[in-house]
């Protein structure tokens, strides 16, 4: 979900005292600082990120909410996002409303956008414009419209999208409803003055002056040709702002609803599809050599000790890692040998390659990935099951920047359905990564997961180094190589838990 916020303008210092008559705006002003605060201008922040929900362990720490499925069990998104549109005169509160909003959803998905982003950038001259008070950042004509549409668009479909951060320092950095509801934010004209005085002067480092004179050149203007207007296109009116917490309520009964519709299923979908199918030619299994056989045998035994079941494990990754590289696009090159003949032999093309694990088991892959490619750059996702719906969740996120044009090889111990697998590729597709260059490496998949992913996403490399083919009803691998994570790690997992697709990590 994104809201929207409206014009919160911004200008510079001015010269000249404001006078102060009396009444209560001017008892209001009289408690205001005539010299500016000391504190720099600060940046205005694009997004709300509040401290993610998690439970912490003496061993371990579970996250306990996250991001649901957001496409079906064929792997292309359901549902756009819900977008509320919220507007408002300077300083009425919207960001107030739009935060408590957000902090009563309990939501960790959603996302704040500011229209502060999207000022257009100003030349030497509107530079000069506006050092003095004299650039209007109130008229549409200050932002760029096409950039927060192109924005707005993405986020709707899921995509990953870079908002820009604008420098009020510097300066620098078609009417078309995206918008599925609209917010009008309402506050008496005296109380938003006062508050952008104290805002602009306390924060901005601003005086009196130049912060009246924008208000009565600008910012008073513009709201009542371009702010005031919407509110006959809104749905709702939210008078007093974040105080109104009756009209608070009804918006967030509203989106709870909206987004109980979007709520998808993927892993009951998954379990009964694809049966008895043949394995899809996107897969390639390791060879399963009399070394191979061993060590999985080593592996899969329960009496294992923990130090044995890391160094096969790490064995079996190498020649994983090894075998998944020999499917990157190569190119014939000729190079001169110390005894000064030639020799034909092939190059990786100079294409990057990139890593990205889904947590905690797939992390124990990385080690291979690295000792085979120099230089390689590393990505995370977390990706956990919840225990009422069975669903996976996104919890974490990081990849390296310019992802886009990467090879990327996915990693993680065990796909069993393919749930958390075809996750972890929905997040790579959103970010722009070209389906054929994801290669999903796994040490052992069951034949539901490698049919769900290969179903969802054809042109994905699927490479393991075995197959069993059955999972029983609590989606554990049979005869499968119980839980991963725990054997590699040393830890017990709570019961019923798993991490990624399934206990069978």
């Amino acid at each position: 979900m994104a809201a929207a916020g409206a014009e919160e303008r911004r200008g510079a210092r001015g010269a000249a005292g404001p006078e102060r008559g009396p009444g209560p705006l001017g008892s209001l002003l009289s408690r205001l600082p005539l010299a500016p605060a000391p504190a720099p201008r600060r940046r205005t922040a694009s997004q709300c990120k509040p401290e993610p929900p998690l439970l912490r362990t003496s061993k371990r720490t579970i996250y306990t909410a996250g991001r649901p499925p957001w496409y079906s069990e064929t792997g292309a998104p359901v549902d756009e996002a819900f977008v509320i549109g919220l507007c408002g005169g300077s300083a009425s509160g919207k960001t107030t409303v739009a935060t408590r909003i957000i902090e009563a959803l309990d939501v960790p998905w959603v996302v704040l956008l500011s229209m502060d982003s999207f000022y257009k950038v100003l030349d030497e001259g509107q530079q000069a414009l506006a050092a003095r008070s004299d650039y209007n950042f109130d008229h549409p004509d200050a932002f760029d419209f096409e950039l927060l549409i192109s924005v707005l668009r993405k986020l709707k479909k899921g995509k990953s999208v870079k908002v820009p951060v604008y420098d009020f320092t510097t300066h620098s950095r078609r009417r078309e409803w995206l918008l599925d509801m609209k917010v009008f934010v309402d506050t008496d004209s005296d109380i938003r003055l006062v508050r952008r005085l104290q805002r602009d002067i306390m924060e901005r480092g601003r005086d009196v002056a130049g912060v009246i004179k924008q208000y009565n050149k600008f910012v008073k203007p513009a709201f009542e040709q371009y702010i005031e207007p919407t509110v006959q296109v809104a749905d709702i009116v939210v008078p007093r702002g974040g105080e109104n917490f009756v009209a608070l309520d009804l918006i967030v009964q509203h989106v709870h609803s909206q987004l109980e519709k979007r709520e998808i299923t993927v892993r009951a979908a998954l379990a009964s599809a694809h049966q008895g199918q043949p394995l899809p030619k996107t897969l390639s299994v390791l060879e399963s050599t009399p070394q191979v056989r061993g060590m999985h045998t080593i592996i899969r035994n329960k009496d294992t000790t923990r130090d044995e079941f890391i160094f096969y494990s790490k064995r079996l990754m190498r020649l994983l890692i090894e075998h998944a590289l020999s499917f990157l696009p190569l190119k014939s090159v000729t190079v001169e040998t110390p005894q000064g003949t030639t020799y034909e032999g092939k190059r990786f093309h100079r294409q990057r390659i990139t890593g990205v694990s889904i947590l905690r088991a797939g992390e124990t892959m990385e080690q291979a990935l690295t000792a085979v490619c120099k230089d390689i750059r590393l990505g995370k996702i977390l990706i956990q099951t919840n225990l009422d719906t069975g669903e996976p969740e996104l919890h974490y996120l990081r990849l390296p920047k310019e992802i886009s044009e990467d090879y990327v090889i996915l990693m993680d111990s065990t796909v069993s359905t393919g749930a958390a697998a075809m996750m972890a590729v929905r997040v790579l597709l959103d970010h722009d990564v070209q389906e054929d260059r994801i290669f999903l490496l796994s040490l052992l998949m069951a034949e539901m997961g490698v049919h769900s992913v290969a179903y969802a996403f054809p042109r994905v490399r699927i490479i393991t180094t075995a197959v069993d083919k059955r999972v029983n009803e609590e989606f554990h691998i049979i005869p499968g190589i119980g839980n991963f994570g725990d054997r590699y790690f040393g830890t017990d997992g709570p019961s019923g838990w798993c991490e990624s697709d399934g206990v069978n990590c």
